[in-house]
């Protein structure tokens, strides 16, 4: 009796999980693992809570998964000026030199590093080159009874550097002309800044383009010498360069 007194104690007893589940305060879990047989009221609570741990996870998923991309909110606001100074113009001239301004002396000197020669003062690509520039190209690459003479590499930028009085054929800043004295030449870099013009808006600026000034980088590309920044938090500006075939505005 007494032996048979233990095992019906031992059959009632409840398991771990369900002693553990008697006592959470996790919403359904004492309903999950009741005591005794399945019923269909312990069934719903299974399928709720599954329904509700599954929902979970995907939001959970989706948020991290969220913050993983770095979203971030950019805020503009526009402030109206009645006063604004003239932006400083800065022209990047990827194409630093004119080609109509190279010489027999400046070729010898420098061909090969502008990849206009290869290193035995040969033309270098001469296919990639246009009939016209190539025909000059080759009668200054001609060094037969040539004598060099000295090179000074400041007075080859200043000479076959891009000169704004050549540059700029014209420029208004809200109705009002600016001339290439509103400019100013910077060293080496040919930069171009631009002063002496009233406060005002609405700059527009027009260039020439000229395709036979084009010179062939070192990756047989073509550099293009008409690039322009300006440096003003208010206005951009408008540039049209202009060749023999159309007319280009970037």
């Amino acid at each position: 009796m007494k032996g048979s007194s233990e095992e019906s104690i031992e059959s009632i007893r409840p398991s771990n999980l369900q002693a553990f589940a008697n006592i959470s305060t996790l919403h359904g879990m004492s309903h999950i693992f009741a005591y005794g047989h399945m019923t269909f009221r312990r069934f719903l609570w299974t399928l709720s809570f599954l329904g509700s741990l599954g929902l979970l996870m995907l939001v959970c998923m989706d948020r991290v998964s969220y913050y993983l991309e770095y979203p971030h909110v950019t805020k503009l606001d526009e402030v109206a000026a009645t006063n604004l100074t003239f932006p400083a113009v800065t022209f990047c001239n990827l194409n630093e030199f004119r080609f109509s301004r190279i010489t027999r002396n400046d070729l010898y000197h420098v061909g090969e590093l502008l990849a206009l020669l290869n290193n035995n003062y040969q033309i270098a690509n001469p296919h990639l080159a246009e009939p016209e520039v190539l025909a000059a190209l080759k009668d200054k690459a001609n060094f037969q009874n040539f004598k060099p003479k000295l090179f000074n590499m400041t007075d080859f930028y200043n000479r076959t550097g891009h000169d704004i009085n050549d540059m700029l054929l014209q420029c208004t800043f809200r109705g009002e002309d600016c001339y290439p004295v509103n400019f100013t030449t910077t060293g080496f870099s040919r930069l171009h800044s631009s002063q002496g013009v009233s406060d005002e808006s609405n700059l527009c600026l027009r260039l020439p383009y000229v395709a036979t000034q084009h010179l062939t980088s070192a990756d047989n590309s073509v550099s293009y010498y008409s690039r322009l920044l300006l440096q003003s938090n208010h206005r951009s500006a408008v540039i049209s360069l202009k060749d023999s075939h159309r007319d280009r505005v970037w």
